[in-house]
Order: C-alpha cells, then structure tokens, then sequence
C-alpha cells in the first residue's frame, strides 16, 4: 500500500516534468518515500518547477477520493479504507516538511529564487533546512529515542542536507552555464550595478533566476561607468582561469569592441 502511494507520488512529479520537456535522470523509491532527479539548471520558468513541485503532492487527493469510492466495491473494506487514508496524510504531511529535498523545502526554495539571486536563495533555503531539520532532531532525541524507522528518515535527511551544501559551487556553475543558452528574451529584463573593485565570480552571484541582466561597472579610478552585457560577462567567467580576479584588471572595454 505504501509503495504503491510512494510511486504515484513519483509518478506526478515525472509527468509533469515530462509535460515541460524536463531531462529526467532517475526516480528512486526507497522504503520511507521516493525521490524523482529532474534536470535542475535553475534557469527552467517558475510557473513550470512549481507544477512539477506540486504535482506530487496533489496525487493524495485523488487516491483519497478514490479509496472513498472503493468502499462501495466489496474488496476494500473500511479498515482498508483508514488505513490507506492515515498512509497518504502521513506521506503527504512528510514530504510538505519545509526540509531539502522534501517538496515543502523545494518550495521555499523556489520562493527564495523568486525574491533573490540565485546564490542566496539557496544559502538561505539551506539555512532553513538546515535549522527545521535541528529542530526534528531534538524533537525525536526527546520523544522518539528508539524510533529506528524515523531514526533513518532522519538519516536520509541529514545526507541530503550534507550533499545539498557540498553541492552549491557545482549548482552555482551549473546555473551560470544554464544561463548561457537561456532565451533571454523569455526573461525579465534588469540591472545591476556594481564596482569594478569586485572579483568577477562575486559579480556573477547576483544573477538572478528569471531575468537577463544589464551590468553597469563604476570604474572608480577614472571616475566613469561601463554597462556590459551578461552574456559577455559570462564569457569571459568562462574563459578567465582566476574568476577571483577584480573587474577592474579585466579587459572589459575590449569585449564591447
């Protein structure tokens, strides 16, 4: 019964991710839950992760009504009927847990990549995660000492919060690289501004999911501005071996030649 919950839910994610065109990596269903990797550059519409976050979640409804029905049909009894009611709330209510990679984390962070860059967006969904997950665990420590199943839930947890921060220069980059072939003209135009004293890669941190950049450099010493490209920036991000380097000794007015 709960394998069978654990799959649809799974299976609404793919779909939708399916739906949009997304690369799907793998769908794994583990004996607690399941987890579907979707292709993630960061750089995919809001309106499109959003479905794809949610779609998992609302199979719950559907399988509830639908064990309502079944009740009526001799095989599914009213304990049947409970019990697969009580493990799709369960599941459900896990997975809205604000904790990555569970849906409620992905959905914060999804709101945090609306309202900022890219970068802190995931460093404040982490800290989140990261502070919830905390709280569970001193909550089990007090209540649940020797609850083995949510003593490997919790274990999960912890790895894919670990891996999820290893992870963030290799999501950073890949965003960036995303961002390359990106349409910009599906993206919200917007400027940034910054000083030439910056290293490039800290420039690049403000970029922000759903919009296509305009980045205006003062360049302090000759007491004047630059406006670049992203595109360019991103190049030379691309081809400069030390991205550590400050704006000011790059050759920026030779890429706008």
């Amino acid at each position: 019964m709960v394998f069978t919950i654990v799959f649809i839910h799974e299976m609404g994610h793919a779909f939708a991710a399916h739906f949009f065109k997304w690369r799907i990596h793998k769908i794994e269903l583990l004996p607690f839950g399941g987890v579907a990797e979707v292709e993630d550059g960061g750089c995919r519409p809001f309106h499109e992760e959003l479905i794809v976050i949610i779609s998992g979640p609302l199979q719950h409804i559907w399988l509830i009504l639908l064990s309502y029905l079944c009740m009526q049909l001799p095989f599914w009894s009213l304990s049947d009927h409970q019990l697969f009611v009580w493990h799709n709330l369960m599941i459900l209510g896990f997975n809205m847990i604000p904790v990555l990679p569970l849906d409620g984390g992905r959905l914060i962070q999804l709101w945090f990549t609306y309202r900022f860059s890219y970068v802190l967006a995931l460093t404040y969904s982490r800290w989140i995660s990261s502070v919830i997950l905390g709280v569970l665990l001193l909550l089990s420590v007090k209540f649940f000492p020797f609850h083995l199943n949510l003593w490997v839930v919790l274990s999960f947890l912890i790895i894919a919060n670990y891996l999820e921060w290893k992870q963030r220069h290799y999501r950073f980059i890949r965003f960036l690289m995303t961002r390359r072939h990106a349409q910009s003209h599906q993206l919200e135009h917007s400027i940034i501004v910054v000083r030439d004293s910056m290293p490039l890669r800290e420039v690049m941190k403000k970029c922000r999911r759903g919009h296509q950049h305009l980045f205006t450099i003062f360049q302090l010493e000759e007491g004047t501005s630059l406006t670049v490209k992203e595109e360019e920036l991103l190049d030379v991000f691309f081809t400069e071996k030390h991205p550590q380097t400050p704006l000011s000794l790059l050759n920026l007015a030779g890429i706008r030649k």
